[in-house]
């Protein structure tokens, strides 16, 4: 078998030993070959190597070039699969195109003519790849606008994706929900030369412990209840890509042993497997927790920390880069604007003071939620304060503090505010119900309508 990695790496598969030896010694002059002689042997091949292309025969003892095809086309990553066929299966192999395969090509065979179509095979796939990466290219642009900010800190952070992406360095991130670490896991894998490579997402929070390891390590047939097949787990799926690691903090102990292993060896073995398989993946993972606290008290390993921690990139929270908001919710605004058919184009002056001066517990996703919402409810062509959730526009103390009027601090707010204050602590006391809140606050029920009005509280009295 030639090693040469710039290849072409050929899987044949023929039953007969005198065609399958014949198709190696004629071919392993340009191609990378892999030999099986049926199926089976074929599929252990296809899920530890990256194999380009297939050349089957259509019929190999019972199993036939539709089984093959099917197997092929279950993988994560399926090669380009080339038909031989005798002069009686051609019907076959024209349903086999059908159903996905490149192409076919009658015996006997013309080993010229052969080598001619798998160069071309080649070269197709060649430019299918590169037209998958100028799409993720668009995709990554797109992508780019939503974690683009003029802050320092986020400045810094881009700064350290462009250092880091081209290496083969394990990255850590770290920082809260909806900080947009996802988005940066994602920037690294479309910088780095594993571009063209699966980029494989891995929520280890929504998992348990046995099927977080199953979905990490793939597992083999009746390892457990419910495995009635072999399934190869995210680590081959992400072959020469980027497996992201979410929430990795959620990780139970005995997974992190075998985490630990797979990111030192580079090697996993499958649940119910005592095989070793090689694995090239570049890791990336993130947290909202700290990783240092848990490991002085004894829930994560300190080992599975170093190795994790070769580079750290901290995403700061949105209310420590205010000044990226605009940018932000307009970004939000154009996409959920076309999403919805609408002409919107702008945040009333007003709007925008409202999402400055809130705190984003919920950060950019939060963000992105408020300004989807502010969408939908919008009736002309710029969001106004009524549009937003009510979460934002009223501050939290206004929905859930005490009211008291003999305040200790009377200039912690002004008046406009305690009269706020006021009818929102007399509505949720009355249930919402205006007649019994006007009577409690000693105003008539017209006046109560338009405070409501005038303070913008029409939704909350809606929604309560």
């Amino acid at each position: 078998m030639n090693r040469e990695n710039d290849f072409p790496k050929l899987l044949i598969i023929e039953d007969e030993k005198r065609t399958r030896m014949g198709l190696v010694m004629a071919l392993g002059e340009e191609f990378d070959t892999y030999e099986a002689s049926d199926l089976s042997s074929a599929m252990a091949i296809l899920e530890n190597e990256p194999i380009d292309i297939v050349l089957a025969d259509i019929r190999l003892g019972k199993e036939s070039g539709f089984e093959i095809l099917r197997k092929v086309k279950s993988l994560p990553f399926p090669p380009a699969c080339l038909f031989m066929t005798a002069y009686g299966s051609v019907e076959n192999a024209v349903e086999a195109i059908k159903m996905g395969a490149y192409d076919y090509i009658p015996k006997p065979l013309d080993l010229e003519k052969l080598e001619i179509t798998l160069k071309r095979i080649y070269q197709s796939r060649k430019v299918e790849v590169e037209n998958l990466q100028l799409k993720r290219q668009l995709n990554w642009k797109y992508g780019l606008e939503k974690i683009i900010g003029n802050s320092a800190a986020m400045k810094a952070v881009f700064e350290k994706i462009k250092q880091v992406a081209s290496s083969k360095a394990t990255v850590l991130l770290e920082g809260e929900s909806g900080t947009g670490k996802e988005l940066v896991a994602h920037a690294i894998h479309q910088l780095s030369p594993r571009k063209n490579f699966p980029f494989v997402v891995v929520h280890c929070a929504a998992l348990s412990p046995q099927l977080l390891e199953s979905e990490l390590f793939g597992h083999e047939k009746g390892a457990f209840t419910g495995a009635i097949e072999r399934r190869i787990g995210r680590f081959e799926e992400a072959a020469r890509g980027t497996l992201f690691l979410d929430e990795i903090g959620e990780i139970d102990l005995p997974t992190q042993v075998k985490l630990l292993r797979a990111l030192g060896e580079k090697t996993i073995q499958r649940v119910g497997s005592n095989k070793v398989v090689a694995v090239d993946v570049r890791v990336i993972a993130a947290t909202n927790k700290n990783l240092e606290k848990m490991v002085e008290e004894g829930k994560f390993r300190e080992d599975l920390f170093f190795r994790l921690n070769v580079v750290r990139i901290v995403m700061p929270p949105l209310r420590e880069r205010k000044e990226d908001i605009p940018l932000l919710a307009q970004a939000f605004l154009a996409e959920f604007a076309a999403e919805n058919g609408k002409k919107i184009d702008r945040l009333s002056p007003e709007a925008m003071k409202i999402l400055l001066e809130y705190d984003w517990p919920g950060n950019v996703r939060e963000l992105k939620m408020a300004i989807e919402h502010g969408v939908v409810l919008c009736q002309g062509e710029e969001i106004r304060p009524r549009d937003l959730p009510e979460r934002i526009r009223i501050p939290r103390p206004l929905l859930s503090a005490p009211i008291s009027v003999e305040s200790s601090e009377p200039d912690c707010f002004n008046l406009k505010e305690a009269e706020k204050r006021l009818i929102l602590h007399a509505l949720r006391v009355c249930q919402g119900k205006k007649t019994s809140a006007a009577k409690k606050l000693g105003i008539s029920r017209k006046t109560l309508q338009r405070k409501i009005k005038q303070f913008e509280l029409t939704d909350w009295v809606k929604e309560n």
